[in-house]
């Protein structure tokens, strides 16, 4: 079984930054790519960032140049740093990772979730 546990949600005033941190954990042979994605209250979720495995990255329009996605492959963590938070960016942010196993193939994996909250 493959776990993502996350960490580094919470409560942070407009214009500050925080960092979110996702392990895996279990047995698997590698992880492709990993990603945040986040749901607000109401909305669907949506993909914020994603890195390869070759630290290839992509981000969603509205978090480019405040957002940075990492990952460190001998740990197999990812992170994402947020600066310069604003209010619409409160949400529940899930780390995804897209992972393969040679008796399972290719499948996804999430996390359990951690709330950020932009608010003064």
């Amino acid at each position: 079984q493959v776990q993502l546990v996350e960490s580094g949600g919470g409560l942070v005033q407009p214009g500050g930054s925080l960092r979110l941190s996702c392990a895996a954990s279990g047995s698997f042979s590698s992880i492709n790519y990993m990603g945040w994605y986040r749901q607000a209250p109401g909305k669907e979720r949506e993909l914020v960032a994603t890195i390869t495995s070759d630290y290839s990255t992509n981000y969603i329009d509205s978090v480019k140049g405040r957002f940075t996605i990492s990952r460190d492959n001998a740990k197999n963590t990812v992170s994402l740093q947020m600066s310069s938070l604003k209010p619409e960016d409160t949400a529940v942010y899930y780390c995804n990772a897209n992972v393969f196993k040679w008796t399972h193939g290719i499948f996804e994996v999430w996390g359990q979730g951690t709330l950020v909250t932009v608010s003064s």
